[in-house]
């Protein structure tokens, strides 16, 4: 963990120093490439030692897959060895050597590793194995037409910025990026003379950096209080468990679900900030006229926080995975692609007996809630008072829905997850 911590910090500088003496304007984009690329790999060993030669060895491998299978089956093999040794390493870490989960855990960076590969394996198979008319929209813009160099290739898997807590991005973009195109890209889509421009802006990501770096360290702070106060363990004390009233134990689960979120909101905005310190991440101007720097960002909080659906929590929390899932499975999935998007996101998580839990649960409450409100939503819309009423009952649903869906992802096994469903 204090690795970590150090290296994502060693980051937030580097990505700045990386935008301010080494942009598309100093630099080429192989010099720019090579940086991001030496920098990740030093990264990955300090953290992890000799357990990163797992990272390396994976990248090689479907190197020479996106090399040399053919263009309409080169998905198919990516995906498969990608996970197939994801999951190996998920097997040998936690039942074969024991591997301690927390001093040795390789196993984060091997997923975001994962998700980049089949990323752009699916999307080289949507540039030069399909036709335009066969792909969405999405599909059609993030369409990789080339394979690219070996450099290319490793700076994108193996960058400072995301090596260590992600996020997954598409590769058109990190190219865009790379080369100096990615800012210019988004800001192209506003007319800048109608609001009285003569010239393109320049924006600055550091006033979002600071933003994102206050919110990491409200989210440290809470880390080391609540979540430290309120363990997950207690829900299925036996002392708690008989002396406490039902809905008494349904207000304790909220509190310890929330004492659970601050780690992940710390990691994941610390990872979105370095990636905007470096300049990535611009994804346009909103309504307002405000320049966001939102393209990796990995949740919304105040919408995870006031979510009225299970689809709207799901969509607002680890974004860049729930993207991806969408990418590489239901939208390309032959049948129940619900059911098998939530399969994968449980065995890319791992194997742990409560991953399972938890996302086959998942299955089965986003089916209820999308029947629930298509049947009943309809009926609270006539007045203000009855949709301010829905709403209400459907934040109160929402979260302790959410609860009892992700407790045993927190718990792991299978004896305390039982006892707590119980």
């Amino acid at each position: 963990q204090i690795n970590f911590v150090a290296c994502q910090l060693f980051a937030l500088l580097a990505a700045f120093w990386f935008r301010i003496y080494l942009g598309p304007s100093h630099a080429s984009s192989a010099v720019r490439h090579a940086f991001a690329t030496l920098f990740g790999i030093y990264f990955a060993v300090f953290c992890f030692g000799w357990y990163s030669i797992h990272l390396f060895v994976l990248v090689m491998m479907n190197y020479g897959i996106m090399n040399m299978a053919s263009i309409p089956n080169i998905h198919r093999y990516s995906f498969v060895v990608a996970m197939g040794y994801l999951t190996l390493c998920h097997i040998s870490r936690i039942y074969i050597f024991h591997y301690g989960i927390l001093t040795t855990d390789f196993s984060g960076p091997l997923m975001i590793i994962t998700q980049k590969i089949t990323t752009l394996a699916c999307q080289l198979h949507d540039g030069i194995g399909r036709q335009a008319e066969e792909l969405t929209a999405e599909q059609n813009r993030l369409a990789v037409k080339t394979r690219p160099s070996l450099l290319e290739y490793l700076s994108y898997l193996l960058n400072f910025m995301s090596i260590i807590a992600g996020p997954c991005s598409n590769y058109k973009d990190y190219i865009a990026f790379i080369e100096g195109r990615h800012v210019h890209m988004k800001l192209l889509e506003v007319n800048w003379k109608q609001k009285g421009y003569d010239r393109l802006p320049d924006p600055s990501p550091t006033g979002a950096v600071m933003y994102k770096l206050c919110i990491t360290l409200v989210s440290l702070i809470l880390f080391l209080t609540l979540t430290k106060n309120f363990p997950m363990a207690y829900i299925i004390d036996n002392e708690f468990l008989d002396k406490t009233p039902f809905l008494s134990r349904l207000g304790y689960l909220y509190v310890v679900t929330q004492a659970a979120k601050p780690k992940y909101y710390f990691a994941w905005t610390l990872a979105d900030a370095v990636n905007n310190a470096a300049g990535y991440g611009f994804s346009g101007v909103d309504e307002r006229g405000t320049f966001r720097w939102d393209l990796l960002s990995n949740l919304n909080i105040w919408n995870i926080e006031t979510a009225t659906s299970f689809k709207m929590y799901i969509e607002n929390w680890n974004i860049q995975t729930a993207a991806w899932l969408k990418r590489v499975c239901y939208d390309r999935a032959p049948w129940y692609p619900t059911a098998l998007t939530f399969i994968l996101s449980a065995l890319w998580h791992g194997i742990y007996p409560g991953y399972y839990f938890t996302f086959l649960t998942g299955m089965l409450i986003t089916l209820a809630a999308r029947a629930i409100r298509s049947n009943c939503r309809h009926y609270f819309l006539s007045s203000v008072p009855l949709k301010i009423v829905y709403d209400i009952v459907t934040w109160v649903v929402t979260q302790l829905a959410v609860c009892y869906t992700v407790a045993p992802f927190v718990m792991l096994a299978v004896e305390p997850t039982i006892k707590f469903y119980k």
